[in-house]
């Protein structure tokens, strides 16, 4: 991309941010760390996934996987609680809406499409090229557990607990919980945690692996999550967006085509400026500072 198209593009995502979300509060808190956050934005209804927010979420991600100044992504919640799940009931639900009709094909399939829209809502968390960092607090229930499973990386609060409350409402987790935990915290407990709708602590939380840290409160949760996320937007922007494609990829194959596809990735990014910035830096015994995306 020319000069000019990017810094366009650059304007144009920074605009339509400024716009504003209905379900989200998109920011960069820390205007000296190139970390924004993606704040799930409906207290009231315990951030209740609605059809705005299944439309707003791969909107955000979008944005910012195209934002240059945006190198790392905590997602977050506010209010007491970070999702409740799916909002059920609500106006316009897509699941509703889908399964009207005269015709059971017909009906059928707007359902199937339904579900897979709000799957790529979902996936778009993973998709994004930065990496997003969950910050999760108080009740986590359900699609929460979804969009948890699609980040990268997982913190929450001492109080946080996760529930997989599907088969309690009589259905199949279908937003990918059932795909992405059984990867994170291994098959048995995923297996468990789906079947029963037990529901869980932070502390059993991160004894399976869900979460890497548990803090002692919100705001410990806060200050730990930006400054992890501060640390990883000023390393190199290639290498850590490599690095999360790498893992996405190494994730699905087996070991050999894991290799085969990292090596095929270094052979380009090996002659980055950025690693010839890291060498000298390290042999001058100063900061690297590393190009702009």
């Amino acid at each position: 991309m020319a000069g000019g198209d990017r810094g366009s593009s650059e304007a144009a995502a920074e605009a339509e941010l400024r716009r504003g979300f209905e379900t989200l509060a998109v920011a960069r808190p820390d205007p000296s760390a190139e970390v924004y956050e993606v704040r799930l934005n409906r207290p009231a209804q315990r951030n209740a996934l609605s059809p705005a927010a299944f439309a707003e979420i791969p909107r955000a991600m979008a944005l910012l996987d195209r934002l240059p100044s945006a190198r790392a992504v905590v997602l977050s919640a506010a209010g007491p609680h970070f999702c409740a799940g799916i909002e059920l009931g609500g106006p316009g639900n897509p699941l509703t809406a889908a399964s009207k009709g005269a015709d059971p094909a017909a009906a059928a399939e707007g359902l199937r499409r339904a579900i897979l829209g709000m799957q790529a809502a979902l996936t778009a968390i993973e998709q994004c090229r930065k990496p997003v960092i969950a910050a999760v607090h108080g009740a986590c229930v359900g699609g929460g557990v979804d969009i948890v499973a699609a980040c990268d990386i997982r913190y929450c609060s001492r109080d946080a607990t996760f529930v997989v409350k599907e088969v309690d409402m009589a259905i199949v987790a279908d937003l990918g919980a059932l795909q992405r935990l059984p990867r994170v915290i291994g098959y048995g407990n995923a297996a468990e945690l789906a079947l029963t709708g037990r529901k869980i602590t932070a502390i059993e939380a991160k004894e399976m692996g869900l979460v890497t840290k548990v803090f002692n409160s919100k705001e410990e949760l806060d200050a730990g999550v930006a400054k992890i996320a501060k640390g990883i937007a000023e390393k190199s922007a290639w290498a850590v967006m490599g690095t999360k494609a790498v893992l996405l990829r190494s994730r699905d194959v087996t070991v050999e085509q894991g290799l085969e596809h990292v090596a095929t990735w270094n052979a380009a990014m090996l002659r980055s400026n950025d690693l010839k910035e890291a060498i000298r830096a390290f042999l001058e015994k100063r900061k690297p500072v590393f190009s702009k995306l």
